[in-house]
């Protein structure tokens, strides 16, 4: 499972693909939105932000996956919004906007996954490398 420097690594040169170009590459992963969400830090207290891609996106609400590849551990990201919901999301660039974080419930979640791993096969590879349930987030306006 990729290492917690590797992630970071791997969002530093996404954000430097984004910034080089000038927002040409990088705001989209196939048909995937990408966006900024900033969380704060559990521990910290300080802004945390991170470039995740969004599977589902209707209108201003986006959902999106806490896979962290497969890995059996929940990405920072995921339990720092578990400790406050309250979130920044930016998309293409604009602004960032204060929204909401919801972990999607067992009710709504099974066909919402089945959706989102129909279109995007990556989600269900990462289903089969771990043993935990991977959470789907929504993200709305606040």
């Amino acid at each position: 499972m990729p290492s917690d420097r590797f992630l970071k690594a791997m969002n530093a040169v996404h954000r430097a693909v984004v910034r080089v170009s000038g927002g040409r590459v990088g705001y989209s992963a196939g048909a995937m939105p990408v966006l900024e969400l900033t969380t704060i830090g559990r521990r910290s207290g300080e802004p945390r932000s991170v470039l995740l891609t969004a599977p589902v996106a209707e209108g201003d609400t986006f959902v999106v996956v806490a896979s962290r590849g497969g890995d059996d551990r929940h990405p920072a990201w995921f339990l720092n919004l578990q400790a406050d919901p309250t979130v920044q999301v930016s998309v293409q660039g604009a602004p960032p906007r204060p929204m909401r974080a919801e972990v999607v419930g067992p009710g709504e979640r099974p066909a919402l996954w089945s959706e989102i791993a129909g279109r995007y096969r990556n989600y269900a590879g990462y289903q089969k490398r771990t043993e935990r349930e991977i959470p789907l987030v929504r993200l709305t306006p606040a």
